[in-house]
C-alpha cells in the first residue's frame, strides 16, 4: 500500500496493492503495518457496504464525539466521486473539500481521520462502497453537513438523495464539535 495526501491534512488517498493475470485480480485493501508506519488509525471496528445506482447523492456524513471516527473506504465495483470536507474548527483546511475517484478499477481508497464529513456521487449503476470504522456506528450521534452548502459542483442537477440527507444544516450553520489538534 502506497499513502498519497490530499489537499486536506490528514486526509490520504490509499493505493492499494493489487496483482492480476489471466485468472483475475487480487487486492489488498488494508494493511495495518503501513497505516502504523504513517502514524494512521489502523484498528477498526466495524465494516459494512452501501450498493448504489447512477444518480445516488450519499452525504455530507459523520458521528459526533463520542463516537467519532477514522473511516477507511474504497469501492470494490462501479464508480463514484468520493468528497471529503474538513469540519476541525482550527484546521487550515476548515470548510474546505476534496474530491477523489473510486472505482472497482483503480485499487484506491480513501483514509479519513475523525472531523471530517463524508460523501459520494455514483456514476454508475450497482456501485459497492465498502466502509471500515474505527467505532461502531451509533445511529444517535449520526451527523452531516447539507450537501449543497459548501461548494461542491455535483455532477447531477437532480440526484438520488435521502430525506435525512436533506435535513442536514449548512456548514455555515453547523456547530462543529471537531476541533484540529
Amino acid at each position: 500500500m502506497k499513502i498519497e495526501n490530499t489537499a486536506i491534512l490528514g486526509v490520504h488517498v490509499l493505493h492499494f496493492f493489487h496483482a492480476g493475470d489471466d485468472r483475475g485480480m487480487f487486492v489488498k485493501p488494508y494493511h495495518a503495518p503501513t497505516l502504523i508506519q504513517h502514524g494512521l488509525v489502523s484498528d477498526y471496528k466495524e465494516s459494512f457496504y452501501s450498493t448504489n445506482q447512477r444518480g445516488v447523492i450519499r452525504g455530507m456524513h459523520f458521528q459526533y464525539p463520542p463516537h467519532d471516527h477514522a473511516k477507511i473506504v474504497y469501492c470494490t465495483s462501479g464508480s463514484l466521486t468520493d468528497v471529503i470536507l474538513d469540519l476541525r474548527q482550527g484546521s487550515p483546511t476548515y470548510g474546505q473539500h476534496v474530491c477523489i475517484e473510486l472505482s472497482g478499477n483503480n485499487y484506491k481508497g480513501v483514509y479519513m481521520p475523525s472531523g471530517v464529513a463524508h460523501g459520494f456521487a455514483v456514476h454508475e449503476d450497482n456501485t459497492c462502497m465498502i466502509y471500515l470504522t474505527s467505532t461502531p456506528h451509533a445511529p444517535e450521534y449520526d451527523g452531516g453537513v447539507h450537501m449543497d452548502s459548501f461548494g461542491m459542483k455535483w455532477p447531477y442537477d437532480q440526484p438520488i438523495t435521502s430525506d435525512r440527507d436533506q435535513r442536514f444544516p449548512t456548514l455555515e450553520a453547523l456547530e462543529s464539535p471537531f476541533i484540529y489538534a
